[in-house]
C-alpha cells in the first residue's frame, strides 16, 4: 500500500496540487500561486486554508506533503513550511525549489540537466538527488534567454528595429490593438511586464514557420543553451525540459540543440505527475 501524499507544483499565479490516495487515486486541486519571496506568511497560510483545505478528500489519513515552488529558496522556503507545519502537524514536510521539481520529473534518480523554459527560464545540473550546478536566469531584464517573456522581448525589437518582416509588424498591431506608446507602458510603466512579455507568444506561435519567426526562436534557443548550458561541460547528457514554452517549440529547442552540439531529452508540460513517481520510487 501506497503512502498517502500531497505534492505541489507552484508558480507565481497558479499552484497545482495532486492529492494521492493509498490505493493510487489522485485528485487534483489548484489554487492561487504561492512565491515566499514575494508573498507575506498571511496571504500564504489564507491560500493554503481557505483554498486549499475546502477541496482536500480528508486529511486524517495523510502522511507527507511535499512542495515546489517559485521562490522556495532559503530563507524564503522556511515560510510555506511553517504554515504547511501549522495545517499538517502530523505530516512529513518538505519545501523545495521549482527547479528541484523539475530536476526529478525529468531526471527521475538519474543525473542530468533540467531546465524550466515558461514565462521565464532557469537550469541546473542534477546528481540524481540534488542540484550541484546552477546558472542564475537573473529575471527577464537580464537574462531568461529563451523564456516567453525573452521571446516576446525580441518579438517587439525586431518589430519596431525593423529587422522583422513590415507585414508581420501590421498583423501585430492588428492583432493586440497596440502601438508602441502602449507597449512603451506596458513594459517600463506597469507592473508584471515579463508576463506582458511572454502573452505576445501566441502570434510566434502563429508564425512559427516563417522565415523570421523560425531564426529567432533557433537563435533564442541557442542563447540559452550557450548562456545557460554550456557552462556545466556535460555535452553528453541530454537536455531535459518541462514548462510551455519547452512544450509549444519542442522541435525549435532541437534545431538549436543539434546546432549547439547537444540533443534534447524528455519534454513535459507540467511536472507534477512525474514528481508524484519519483517520490513513490522514493520511499
Amino acid at each position: 500500500m501506497n503512502d498517502v501524499l500531497l505534492i505541489a507544483d507552484s508558480g507565481s499565479t497558479k499552484t497545482d496540487w495532486l492529492y494521492v490516495s493509498s490505493d493510487g487515486s489522485q485528485t487534483e486541486l489548484h489554487t492561487d500561486g504561492i512565491n515566499p519571496a514575494r508573498d507575506a506568511r498571511d496571504n500564504i497560510y489564507n491560500v493554503l486554508y481557505h483554498d486549499l483545505l475546502t477541496g482536500l478528500p480528508q486529511t486524517e489519513n495523510l502522511q507527507a506533503v511535499y512542495f515546489y515552488g517559485a521562490g522556495c529558496i532559503e530563507p524564503f522556503s522556511q515560510t510555506v513550511k511553517s504554515v504547511l507545519g501549522e495545517l499538517f502537524p502530523r505530516c512529513h514536510i518538505e519545501v523545495e525549489s521549482d527547479l528541484l521539481g523539475a530536476a526529478r520529473a525529468v531526471c527521475g534518480h538519474e543525473p542530468g540537466i533540467a531546465c524550466i523554459l515558461g514565462t521565464g527560464s532557469n537550469s541546473c545540473l542534477y546528481d540524481g538527488k540534488d542540484i550541484v550546478k546552477h546558472t542564475p536566469p537573473l529575471g527577464y531584464i537580464l537574462g531568461d534567454e529563451g523564456s516567453g517573456s525573452y521571446l516576446g522581448k525580441t518579438l517587439l525589437n525586431g518589430l519596431f528595429k525593423g529587422t522583422l518582416p513590415e507585414e508581420l509588424k501590421e498583423t501585430f498591431c492588428t492583432r493586440f490593438e497596440l502601438k508602441l506608446p502602449d507597449i512603451i507602458e506596458r513594459v517600463y510603466r506597469l507592473p508584471a511586464a515579463n508576463a506582458f512579455l511572454a502573452s505576445l507568444v501566441p502570434i510566434i506561435v502563429e508564425h512559427r514557420s516563417h522565415p523570421a519567426i523560425h531564426d529567432l526562436l533557433i537563435e533564442a534557443f541557442c542563447l540559452f543553451i550557450k548562456r545557460n548550458i554550456a557552462i556545466y561541460g556535460h555535452q553528453e547528457l541530454p537536455i531535459n525540459c518541462v514548462g510551455g514554452i519547452a512544450f509549444q517549440f519542442e522541435a525549435e529547442l532541437k534545431e538549436a540543440a543539434a546546432k549547439e552540439g547537444m540533443q534534447i531529452g524528455r519534454v513535459l508540460l507540467r511536472p507534477i505527475s512525474r514528481i508524484v513517481q519519483f517520490h513513490h520510487n522514493r520511499r
